[in-house]
């Protein structure tokens, strides 16, 4: 197995809506928010980990795949592999190893398939963003008190605050992916990935993605990209 080339892809993730990724805060803070969003530890600026994106890259392939099921809602593994009896959606589920890689413990099986392939930094806010934040033209967080309703008397109960990154926001993303000589289709590795990323612009990116939350795009630097990333559809038009 030899590393032959590593595709780079570079752009901008733009908010169209509120962005929240929680920060695992259990402290309670008086005055403060019950939902802090994740920021950096030295300049307190909000930022998209890579865990975030690659997994709801990788979910979202996976219901598309249709092995959801077979896996009972976990990562798919080569061990799911032999309970899928459709081909088509076998291949589906090879390209996403490939690309994603899989639990240590199958070391055996994992020399047909190879190492991950790819890679997700973490997504820091631009320049640009930076720049009209400290001008006071924008601002990098805000807060957004939500309710419940009771379905009697109609009254709000329960309320909570949400910290969010607002709509407009600019984070810069980098995503890598190795290709080895035993990759007979590499582009279909890309298509496969470009998917992935198509279809976290259908769906939202962090939580809350049912109330409107996360809904971002993105805009990739390389043009050749951009214009391949424009012409996916997900799914097949009737």
């Amino acid at each position: 197995m030899k590393l032959t080339e590593i595709r780079e892809y570079k752009g901008k993730i733009r908010l169209i809506t509120g962005l929240h990724i929680g920060a695992g805060d259990i402290e309670m803070h008086i005055g403060g928010t019950d939902n802090p969003v994740i920021k950096h530890p030295f300049t307190f600026e909000p930022y998209i980990p890579g865990s975030s994106l690659k997994g709801k890259v990788r979910s979202l392939l996976e219901l598309k795949a249709g092995v959801a099921g077979v896996t009972r809602g976990k990562p798919l593994s080569i061990k799911h592999l032999k309970d899928i009896k459709d081909e088509s959606v076998k291949k589906e589920g090879e390209f996403i190893i490939k690309l994603f890689g899989t639990s240590g413990s199958e070391e055996e099986e994992i020399s047909k398939y190879g190492p991950t392939r790819v890679s997700f930094s973490d997504c820091m806010i631009t320049d640009d963003t930076r720049k009209k934040a400290a001008s006071g033209e924008i601002v990098l967080t805000e807060i957004k008190p939500e309710n419940s309703i009771n379905r009697i008397t109609g009254t709000a109960e329960n309320p909570r605050f949400t910290e969010r990154v607002p709509a407009g926001v600019e984070f810069s993303f980098k995503i890598t992916l190795k290709i080895f000589d035993l990759d007979s289709n590499p582009d279909e590795l890309e298509k496969m990935l470009l998917t992935g990323l198509k279809l976290v612009e259908y769906d939202a990116l962090g939580g809350n993605g049912s109330r409107g939350y996360g809904r971002v795009t993105f805009d990739f630097d390389d043009k050749t990209i951009n214009d391949k990333f424009s012409k996916i559809f997900p799914f097949s038009r009737s």
